[in-house]
């Protein structure tokens, strides 16, 4: 892979050459001059796999280099480098990952050897995991024919206890088994499900997947919570809860262990009119969460006024959380208020065992993430199963 690397700064251009050569990267351009650097990318972007830029430049800063990459069209990865603020540092990557760039991530100066290990193992994890589908766009009638060729099938994240390791439940994951192009990711096609008035049929076959497999579990004496995400639309049917209680009756999936997942910025766009409806699925005792909790406008309001009884922490406020005060602050008041509120409380994103020992102290309940476990079909949830509990005690071992 070629690495162009971009700081003004000669010192530390050289500890990153030299720390990258280190690591097995001897491909390496560098540039103390942003101009020269954007010269070779507009001479061929796609020559660089990834591109390593410091914030604070003379002539072009980082921020106006970022959005230079998108006017050439850049597409391989992009690591931000500072001495900057940390606050300043992550609101530039999250304006490049708004870019749609292919952020890896941030690096404070001095760069660390393990710190950049880290990062470029996140790079050669994404190349690993990304889909084919990632080059197509899927149409509503393909979509259709997939749903009346049973070619959506469900994922299974596992949710367990920080205090003790135990599996309490999983998150429902859809995904396409596309005949030509293997399996599809749902950020693919459930956008145009929402679209194209399919996002009913496709929460349908969802959670009647998710209610069998949970019954089943229960009936083999593993009775776990399952979560099942739903649309903004499906609050608009009012007798959803109605088909909720029958097909669960028909799993025998018991209701107190079906937690639906509602994301707070769908809600935001009609706060009064879901309000039958998630009254009602909590009458039948059905647990509601409220799924990536932070990243919209009215989380409070969404809080006074939806009974819900679980608030899920959204993965851009705990992955990394050890490393950063700033996300800290907001981990602990979040965590602080749903107690006060009491509901339970998941961290979605755990993916470091930093984290992972940091969300415990804060006594957060449930952790899900790939420090534990990825989305996997139900046949493999046994084996990881037993694979856990082979590894839980080291998690767990410390007090928190």
């Amino acid at each position: 892979m070629k690495i162009l690397v971009v700081d003004d700064d000669g010192f530390a251009l050289q500890l990153l050459d030299r720390q990258l050569a280190n690591l097995g990267f001897s491909n390496v351009v560098s540039c103390n001059h942003a101009r020269e650097a954007l010269t070779r990318l507009e001479s061929d972007a796609a020559y660089f796999g990834l591109v390593f830029c410091d914030l604070q430049m003379p002539e072009i800063d980082g921020v106006e280099f970022v959005r230079q990459l998108v006017r050439i069209g850049y597409r391989g990865g992009l690591a931000l480098v500072s001495g900057e603020d940390e606050r300043v540092l992550r609101t530039a990557e999250r304006l490049a990952r708004a870019h749609h760039l292919d952020v890896l991530g941030a690096l404070h100066k001095p760069v660390t050897l393990s710190a950049l290990q880290g990062l470029l193992s996140l790079r050669h994890a994404s190349r690993c995991d990304a889909p084919e589908s990632a080059r197509h766009i899927y149409t509503p009638q393909q979509l259709r024919a997939a749903l009346d060729g049973n070619q959506l099938i469900n994922h299974y994240q596992p949710k367990v206890s920080l205090a003790s390791g135990e599996l309490v439940g999983v998150e429902s994951l859809v995904r396409w088994q596309h005949p030509d192009d293997g399996l599809v990711e749902p950020e693919h096609f459930v956008g145009i499900a929402e679209k194209h008035g399919l996002i009913d049929d496709l929460t349908r076959v969802v959670l009647v997947t998710a209610l069998r497999h949970g019954g089943a579990w229960h009936a083999g004496g593993l009775p776990l919570q399952v979560a099942v995400n739903i649309s903004m639309e499906n609050l608009g049917v009012l007798d959803f809860p109605d088909m909720v209680e029958r097909e669960a009756a028909a799993a025998g999936m018991p209701l107190t262990h079906l937690v639906l997942e509602v994301t707070e910025s769908c809600l935001m766009k009609d706060p009064l009119s879901p309000l039958d409806i998630l009254t009602r699925l909590r009458l039948k005792r059905i647990g509601l969460s409220i799924d990536d909790f932070g990243t919209g406008h009215s989380s409070l309001a969404q809080l006074r006024d939806i009974p819900f009884t679980e608030l899920k922490i959204d993965r851009s406020f705990v992955h990394g959380a050890s490393r950063n005060s700033y996300l800290q602050v907001i981990l602990e008041a979040s965590l602080a208020m749903a107690r006060q509120l009491g509901m339970k409380t998941v961290a979605e994103g755990m993916e470091e065992r930093a984290d992972w020992n940091l969300l415990r102290t804060c006594s957060c309940d449930v952790a899900q993430g790939y420090l534990v476990g990825k989305p996997m079909p139900a046949a493999d949830l046994p084996a990881w199963l037993r694979e856990w509990e082979g590894r839980r005690g080291e998690l767990t071992s410390r007090p928190a």
